[in-house]
C-alpha cells in the first residue's frame, strides 16, 4: 500500500515537472513571439494616446480601459480562432497573409512620413482645433478599437508565424499569453504616458525638488510623444520591410521562384560582409545593415502604395474638369 502511494506521488511529481517545463516553454515562446512583433507594439503604443486628446482628464483612463478591453476581445475572440484555423488547415496561406500585413505596415509608415513632409497631418489637426470639434467618446472608442484590430491582427499573425512548428494546443496557449501580455503592456504604458502630465502638474505645485521634477515631466511630455511617434514610424517601416524580405525568400523556396530570392540574398550578403569586415562590432553592425536593408524595402513598397492610394487619385481629381453648380433662373 505504502509502495503504491509513493509510486503515485512519484508520478504526480513527474507530471508536475512536465507541466512546469511546459509552462516555461510557453512563456519562452510567447516572449520570442512578442519580440518579433515589437514594431507593431511600439506603433500601437504611439498611436493610442492620440485618441484621448481633447478629453477631460477624468475621462482619459476610462476610455483607455474601454479600448484595452476591445483590443483583448479583438485578439482572443476574433483573431485567435481564425489564425489557429488557418495555421492548422491552410498553413500555406500564412506567408501571403503575413506579407499582406507587412505591406500594410510599410504603407502606414510611409504614409506618416509623407504626412510629416507635406505638413498634411498638422494642417488637419489645426483645422480641427480651429473648428472646435467636440470629442465623441463612443466614436473615439469604436474608432480606436477598429484601428487596434488591424494592429492586433499583425501582432497575432507575426507571433503565430514564430511558433508555427508547435502543436495546436501549444500554439493556442502561446497566443493567449501573447495577447494578454501585449495588451497589458501596451495599454499600461499608454495609461502612464497619458497621466504623466497630470502627475507632473501635481508635483509642480509642491515645494523643492518635487516641483522641479513636476515641471520637467510636463515639459518632457510633448518630446516623449514626438519621439515615440518617430520610433513607431521607423519600426513600422523596418518590420514591414523585414516581413516582406523574409516572405519573398519563403515563397521563392516554396514555389521555386528564384527571382523573389534576390532582395533577401542582397541584404543577407551585405549583412555577412559587414559582419566579417568590422571585427568585434560585426554582430551589431551586421544587424544594423539588415535593418537598414529591410527599412529600404519597406519604404519603397510603402511609398508605392501611398502613391497608388493618395497621389494618383488626387492628381486625377485635379485634372478632372470642374463641374459648375446649377444656376437658378432669375425672374
Amino acid at each position: 500500500m505504502a509502495g503504491g502511494l509513493f509510486a503515485l506521488l512519484d508520478d504526480i511529481a513527474v507530471l508536475a515537472k512536465a507541466a512546469a517545463v511546459s509552462v516555461d516553454d510557453v512563456a519562452a515562446a510567447a516572449g520570442r513571439a512578442s519580440i518579433k512583433a515589437t514594431g507593431v507594439i511600439v506603433d500601437d503604443t504611439a498611436v493610442t494616446p492620440r485618441y484621448v486628446e481633447g478629453l477631460s482628464p477624468a475621462r482619459e483612463l476610462p476610455i483607455i480601459k474601454k479600448i484595452a478591453i476591445g483590443s483583448l476581445r479583438n485578439k482572443l475572440v476574433f483573431i485567435l480562432p481564425a489564425a489557429l484555423l488557418l495555421s492548422q488547415f491552410l498553413p500555406q496561406a500564412l506567408t501571403p497573409l503575413l506579407m499582406l500585413g507587412g505591406t500594410y505596415l510599410a504603407f502606414e509608415g510611409a504614409e506618416k512620413v509623407w504626412e510629416k513632409l507635406s505638413g498634411h497631418s498638422e494642417h488637419e489637426a489645426d483645422q480641427a482645433h480651429e473648428e472646435g470639434k467636440v470629442a465623441d467618446e463612443d466614436a473615439i472608442t469604436s474608432g480606436a478599437i477598429r484601428t487596434d484590430f488591424i494592429l492586433s491582427a499583425e501582432i497575432m499573425v507575426i507571433s503565430l508565424n514564430e511558433v508555427a512548428s508547435e502543436g495546436l494546443v501549444s500554439r493556442a496557449a502561446i497566443l493567449i499569453v501573447v495577447a494578454i501580455l501585449i495588451t497589458l503592456l501596451v495599454y499600461g504604458v499608454v495609461a502612464l504616458i497619458v497621466k504623466m502630465d497630470d502627475v507632473g502638474l501635481h508635483l509642480s505645485t509642491k515645494d523643492g525638488a518635487r516641483a522641479s521634477i513636476g515641471r520637467g515631466m510636463v515639459a518632457a511630455m510633448p518630446k516623449l510623444l514626438s519621439t515615440l511617434s518617430t520610433v513607431g514610424i521607423a519600426a513600422m517601416i523596418w518590420v514591414g520591410g523585414h516581413i516582406l524580405l523574409v516572405g519573398l525568400d519563403d515563397l521563392s523556396q516554396e514555389y521555386g521562384w528564384s527571382l523573389l530570392h534576390h532582395p533577401y540574398s542582397w541584404v543577407h550578403h551585405a549583412e555577412e560582409w559587414v559582419h566579417n569586415a568590422t571585427g568585434p562590432l560585426g554582430g551589431i553592425l551586421g544587424w544594423v545593415t539588415n535593418t537598414v536593408g529591410s527599412a529600404i524595402l519597406g519604404l519603397i513598397v510603402g511609398a508605392v502604395v501611398v502613391v497608388i492610394l493618395h497621389l494618383i487619385p488626387r492628381k486625377s481629381g485635379h485634372e478632372a474638369p470642374a463641374v459648375s453648380e446649377p444656376q437658378t433662373e432669375k425672374h
